[in-house]
């Protein structure tokens, strides 16, 4: 992959013995199709959060998620979140993470990568002429990838469906 970063995104697949622990990089789980969520729903430009309205009178247009959540379909698909290492950006476990293969991933995107045989949810992050992949929970440790690490991106998360609580 490319970098659409400052540094340069070649040499990482490559070979290591870095390790991570289960709970870090447990995010290997069925794909859920994309032809799951096609679903066209009644779209409101606004909702005011405070007294309720008879907000079906502002109905302006159908919704499609598809073309609000998905920009290039054939390189998109879903993962569903295990573990809280990811907390701190807003991904709690059981989210569906939307990926694009198609994105270029630069320092500080969050992706879907592959090190030693594992996959993991991480912010990619370049310093000093370094790779990490950083957790956003203070339990978890930064993960440097080394330039001899088996290690790719799948790639870049470009959003999360979260409920905001249980149904």
């Amino acid at each position: 992959m490319q970098n659409r970063g400052s540094a340069p995104f070649s040499g990482l697949t490559k070979k290591t013995t870095m390790s991570s622990t289960k709970s870090e990089a447990d995010t290997r789980v069925p794909v859920i199709e994309i032809s799951q969520i096609q679903t066209h729903l009644p779209y409101f430009q606004s909702v005011p959060a405070g007294f309720p309205s008879p907000a079906d009178d502002y109905v302006e247009e159908q919704l499609n998620l598809d073309k609000y959540l998905i920009k290039n379909p054939a390189a998109t698909f879903f993962v569903r979140v295990s573990g809280d290492s990811m907390t701190g950006a807003g991904i709690y476990p059981e989210d569906i993470l939307i990926v694009d293969r198609s994105l270029q991933a630069k320092s500080n995107d969050v992706v879907i990568a592959l090190l030693e045989g594992e996959f993991t949810v991480k912010r990619l992050v370049y310093e000093h002429g370094f790779y990490w992949l950083k957790p956003e929970h203070a339990t978890f440790k930064p993960i440097q990838v080394l330039p001899e690490s088996d290690f790719q991106v799948w790639g870049v998360v470009t959003n999360v469906i979260h409920k905001p609580y249980v149904l």
